[in-house]
């Protein structure tokens, strides 16, 4: 492992000193330098928080050795991310086809979930997954399901299947679109994205429920993403109206019932 003398050397590409780099993170200045001159080793807390801060993955934190780096070798890593954002380096997906050659949606349950964070690529991962066919959907896409939980993302019921499209180039994502981002930190997750990528070379994540705060991710810790296409649950969603929604359906109410009664008069004259 390189950590220390590669936190030197992002930190001084930066050309911050260890005071402003531990303030950013947290923590205090003997810490983080105990970490640069290899007195202490991170936690994987840490090694997170390092990787989100200099942008990049915890596997070049730790196997790459940047005090070697010449200028042009960091120019090269810099702008490495707009590959991977635009899907330059190619993003092979394992996929289950039908008897007719057809493409099935696989299902990704709440138990497969942190399997599929390693195991995405897996052919017999994939191929052991359960699937199944949606014929709205076009063909000409590759889709997906995952299973969400929890209330962060009204009016979706928690336990629903969010049915995701493939997308292969992260920098054309509108900001405000709903995705299932696939992370290495944060596992799977569904949310709001704003796109961040040319400013920070991250994408901001929201909520829909205002409990939640809002929070990034590096490109370099992001593994796939899919836009929401369509959503599979058993419940349905619990719509929460106003006052004057309340109002006005209460008067629907009472004009339905009314014009129910005068037919009901008008059919007894006759």
């Amino acid at each position: 492992m390189k950590v220390g003398s590669n936190l030197k050397a992002l930190r001084k590409r930066k050309s911050l000193s260890q005071e402003e780099v531990a303030q950013a993170l947290g923590m205090n200045r003997s810490t983080y330098s105990g970490y640069e001159n290899d007195v202490a080793l991170p936690n994987i807390e840490n090694l997170i928080a390092f990787s989100q801060f200099h942008d990049l993955s915890i596997d070049d934190l730790i196997k790459k050795d940047f005090s070697e780096f010449t200028e042009i070798d960091w120019t090269k890593f810099e702008n490495q991310w707009k590959d991977a954002a635009k899907g330059s380096n190619l993003r092979v997906l394992t996929a289950v086809v039908d008897n007719n050659n057809e493409e099935l949606i696989e299902l990704i349950p709440e138990k497969a979930r942190a399997g599929y964070v390693s195991g995405y690529s897996d052919q017999e991962f994939i191929q052991d997954l359960p699937r199944i066919n949606l014929p709205f959907l076009t063909k000409e896409r590759k889709h997906r399901g995952f299973a969400i939980n929890g209330d962060s993302m009204p009016p979706l019921p928690s336990g629903s299947i969010v049915i995701g499209e493939f997308i292969q180039d992260w920098t054309n994502i509108k900001s405000g679109t709903p995705c299932i981002v696939v992370t290495k930190s944060e596992g799977i997750v569904f949310k709001f994205v704003y796109n961040n990528l040319k400013e920070s070379k991250s994408l901001v994540l929201v909520s829909s429920n205002p409990m939640y705060q809002p929070f990034s991710v590096s490109s370099a810790d992001i593994i796939e993403i899919w836009k929401f296409s369509a959503y599979i649950s058993k419940e349905i969603p619990e719509v929460q109206m106003d006052a004057q929604q309340v109002n006005l359906s209460f008067r629907n109410i009472h004009l339905d019932i009314q014009r129910i009664l005068d037919k009901i008069e008008q059919n007894q004259k006759n």
